[in-house]
């Protein structure tokens, strides 16, 4: 089964998050196709993990205005996001949830007030 998602990437420095975007493969754990957001401000470049003031990278799985938080591997000398197997785990569970779950319903106009007009 070959089932990828798009992510988005969250990397935290001490001052700073850098957001992204990449294909999480569910089969492996890999996410590949990593681009950094042009709405980062003030606008990034490199790759942040290898910044001093690095902290952690978190990924968002969503489904309209519902998401899934996850923890986010870095391998810095490969420049490389990827999960963990346990992480992976639990987070196809999570997703399946997230997926299957009935979509929202949009709110329901407010009734108006007063008289009903004469025929």
């Amino acid at each position: 089964m070959d089932l990828q998602l798009p992510i988005k990437i969250v990397d935290e420095l001490a001052e700073t998050i850098v957001e992204s975007t990449g294909i999480l493969d569910l089969a492996s754990g890999e996410i590949r196709n990593v681009v950094l957001s042009e709405d980062n401000d003030p606008p990034y470049s490199g790759f942040p993990a290898e910044d001093a003031e690095y902290e952690f990278t978190c990924g968002m799985l969503s489904n309209g205005s519902k998401e899934v938080e996850f923890r986010i591997e870095v391998d810095v000398v490969g420049r490389k996001y990827s999960v963990t197997p346990s992480e992976l785990l639990e987070l196809k569970g999570r997703a399946a949830r997230l997926f299957s779950a009935a979509p929202e319903a949009p709110a329901a106009a407010p009734a108006k007030k007063g008289r009903k007009p004469r025929d």
